[in-house]
């Protein structure tokens, strides 16, 4: 293959490939044995191509066929693509999405590790592109309920809000806002799954970030995306901080067992109804 028909751009989706890993994942969710009308059903897949495709993946061992009861689950063939990433750190594996993120929004992208003691630290970073950027140096530790990060936490935290007040007197700023914009920002970082720190962490530089859950909605690592104030136009900005939600939900799925769906199914339930103030987002 030459090399530019490698880098396309738009590659062209080979319909029969993502069906297949569409019906892993649907299998490795449910953790129960599943007939092929049930699967097609969760996969928007026809019950005729659900059916090849399985009977194929049956064949290659990725999927086991019980005969009596004509149900499928994940086979022992798994193993072959399973058995090299155990023990591989959690950093190496995500590290290609943050390399992603960088370099499609030109900005510095950090991980960061969430510990029991609601510190944060910087266990990885990544920065492509030519800008001036800032830096941050790996080991750094935040308070867990500061900056953007600190938003998304105090988000999925589920405190009252005189216990959030007095979390948010006891942090540092550069710029402090105030705790109704805080609180403000926290709503709204619920219902988005992601939030932004615009020069209020630190003067003069602009974050946006998202967090990664488990299965049992326990907060594990938060992302990052850091730039220098008016580097990046409002809109792109916006994006970089839907983008990153979206890895932290691929992440929470891929690496910690959260079904497809339940973030995202959590964020709409959290949507203001008619009777809240509507939160206005801050303007950089």
């Amino acid at each position: 293959m030459s090399q530019a028909a490698d880098q396309a751009p738009a590659p062209k989706i080979v319909g029969a490939v993502a069906n297949a890993f569409s019906i892993l994942r649907v299998l490795a969710q449910a953790g129960e044995p599943m007939g092929v009308a049930t699967v097609a059903r969760a996969t928007n897949v026809s019950v005729s191509t659900c059916f090849n495709i399985l009977r194929t993946l049956a064949s290659e061992r990725l999927v086991e066929f019980d005969e009596d009861a004509k149900t499928y689950r994940l086979g022992a063939g798994m193993l072959e693509f399973s058995v090299p990433l155990l023990g591989v750190n959690q950093v190496d594996l995500i590290r290609p999405e943050l390399q992603r993120l960088s370099v499609d929004h030109n900005s510095l992208i950090c991980l960061w590790q969430i510990t029991e003691t609601e510190r944060v630290v910087l266990v990885d970073r990544i920065a492509t592109g030519r800008n001036v950027r800032v830096d941050m140096s790996l080991g750094a530790r935040l308070p867990v309920y500061v900056g953007a990060v600190g938003r998304c936490y105090a988000a999925l935290a589920g405190l009252e809000q005189s216990d959030l007040e007095e979390k948010f007197e006891k942090l540092q700023w550069q710029d402090p806002p105030t705790f109704d914009d805080y609180l403000a920002d926290v709503r709204q970082a619920k219902a988005d799954g992601y939030a932004f720190d615009l020069g209020k962490l630190f003067v003069g530089v602009e974050i946006a970030a998202s967090i990664v859950t488990d299965a049992r909605r326990q907060t594990r690592l938060g992302i990052s995306g850091i730039n220098i104030a008016g580097q990046l136009p409002r809109d792109d900005l916006e994006r970089l901080a839907v983008d990153i939600r979206n890895s932290a939900d691929w992440i929470s799925e891929t690496l910690f067992g959260v079904s497809k769906g339940v973030r995202q199914a959590d964020r709409r339930a959290a949507v203001p109804g008619p009777d809240p103030t509507p939160i206005q987002r801050p303007k950089s």
